[in-house]
């Protein structure tokens, strides 16, 4: 599912020069594995995210995805490539605050392969117990419920894997372990190869697969940003 080799990620530093964050050899999961990746918090696990996600560009290496490889595409590749094939829940929800919860999973379709079903968007609200509040904005949402919105829109296009970055780190523990259930039982019913990158070791326990970042990655953590 997931291939990384010599991936590597500088940045421009204001001062002038580059700033290498990253620098993985190899690193791989398998259709339908779930992988936990723990490391310290500014550690460069977002960057590695994001990278995966498409959402930057690496400096060289490569990252294949169900046998694209997505370092060739240009940015709007990237992006239908991610549409398409990769769930995101980020931190901080990102849900629209105009639109319904209803609308926010909707949404999450529409940027896949542009088809909206109705019927699975209320069938993910009511997988993470919020049928009831299809209709809700955000605002009137609780953090939890947010964040359980977050994941049934992850879910909405059907993707071939998920990538989660700290998505309890923002929750309440009640809530947090409801979260962590919600994405680990979709993604094992669903097939999905899920990595999500947590500074806990607590979250990452609850997977079989456990990886640290310190271990994979070939920059001295004090070096990255």
């Amino acid at each position: 599912m997931l291939t990384i080799a010599n991936l590597i990620k500088k940045f421009q530093q204001p001062g002038g020069g580059e700033l290498t964050v990253l620098d993985v050899p190899r690193f791989e999961i398998a259709n339908g594995e779930q992988v936990a990746l723990i490391g310290e918090s500014g550690g460069g696990k977002t960057t590695l995210l994001h990278l995966i996600a498409g959402m930057l560009a690496a400096t060289s290496g490569s990252i294949r995805i169900d046998n694209i490889e997505l370092t060739r595409l240009s940015e709007q590749g990237r992006d239908r490539f991610r549409a398409a094939t990769i769930g995101y829940v980020f931190q901080t929800f990102n849900l629209l605050p105009a639109f319904s919860a209803l609308e926010n999973v909707k949404l999450g379709m529409s940027f896949g392969n542009g088809r909206v079903d109705h019927a699975r968007a209320m069938d993910l609200l009511d997988r993470v117990g919020l049928a009831d509040r299809a209709n809700y904005r955000p605002k009137q949402l609780s953090v939890g419920q947010q964040q359980r919105v977050a994941i049934a829109r992850s879910l909405a296009g059907r993707p071939k894997l998920l990538l989660a970055d700290e998505p309890t780190a923002n929750v309440d523990p009640a809530s947090a372990d409801l979260v962590l259930n919600l994405i680990i039982d979709s993604c094992r019913d669903e097939s999905i190869a899920l990595l999500m990158v947590t500074h806990s070791m607590e979250v990452a326990g609850r997977f079989e697969r456990i990886d640290r970042l310190e271990d994979i990655n070939h920059i001295p953590a004090l070096k990255q940003v």
